[in-house]
């Protein structure tokens, strides 16, 4: 029996996609009342998901003033790619030692359809391939919550606009910084996969803090994960010691 759709779900689900398709740009305000008007629906509901959308990222509520539509800060960029560093580089490095030759087959092929895209201009089949990329490499652990939160947090930020593809740079630079990744994976080297995928999450990062960055809100230096990566688990390397 399909599950019924309510009111607000609908009303969530438009405008979900009027924020991500640009529609309602990042720091927009809009009032309940607009919103209700607009959708042709009574405020409750409105009210209903606009609280959806404040729980996903996506909004946030101003007293007395409306529902802001939120862009993505340094800040949040920075957090999301602390915690890809501590589930993503050890997990390059279990996958290394662990995958099966089915499971490295999938890599060669999600790394060849990349390739594939890059070569053919197709942007929306080149990040899919490229999240399917990173998805299959996380499998080899496992852990269904540990792929669950990469998601959320891959999608905390991507649905908001924040991408380095056509910006900062283009699908063959995306496409040479995975290459290494599979490269160590498949010769079962934990500790060259780590480092490549370390050294990958820790350039996008940079790229997207730079890009969100403004006088208000600058962008760290260079050395920004400087503090973490020393106590990443990477095969080969210790971790610094506590003063």
């Amino acid at each position: 029996m399909a599950a019924r759709v309510t009111t607000t779900d609908r009303v969530f689900a438009s405008l979900r996609e009027s924020i991500l398709g640009g529609e309602f740009p990042a720091g927009s305000l809009h009032s309940i009342y607009r919103l209700a008007d607009l959708l042709g629906v009574s405020r409750t509901p409105v009210r209903e998901a606009v609280l959806r959308l404040a729980d996903s990222g996506l909004v946030t509520i101003e007293r007395n003033r409306g529902v802001r539509i939120r862009g993505v800060s340094v800040g949040d960029i920075k957090a999301v790619f602390e915690l890809r560093l501590m589930i993503e580089v050890p997990s390059a490095a279990y996958a290394a030692e662990h995958a099966g030759e089915a499971e490295l087959d999938t890599l060669r092929a999600e790394l060849d359809s990349m390739r594939a895209a890059a070569e053919g201009l197709d942007e929306v089949r080149f990040t899919a391939h490229d999240r399917a990329l990173h998805h299959a490499i996380g499998a080899i652990l496992g852990n269904a919550k540990a792929l669950q939160e990469v998601a959320a947090l891959r999608d905390s930020i991507q649905t908001r606009g924040a991408s380095t593809l056509h910006r900062s740079r283009g699908m063959a630079e995306i496409l040479g910084e995975h290459v290494p990744i599979v490269e160590a994976v498949v010769a079962r080297d934990p500790g060259a996969a780590a480092a490549h995928m370390e050294e990958h999450l820790v350039s996008t990062a940079a790229l997207l803090m730079d890009q969100a960055a403004s006088s208000e809100d600058p962008a760290p230096g260079p050395d920004w994960a400087d503090h973490l990566r020393r106590h990443l688990y990477a095969p080969g390397r210790t971790a610094a010691r506590r003063e």
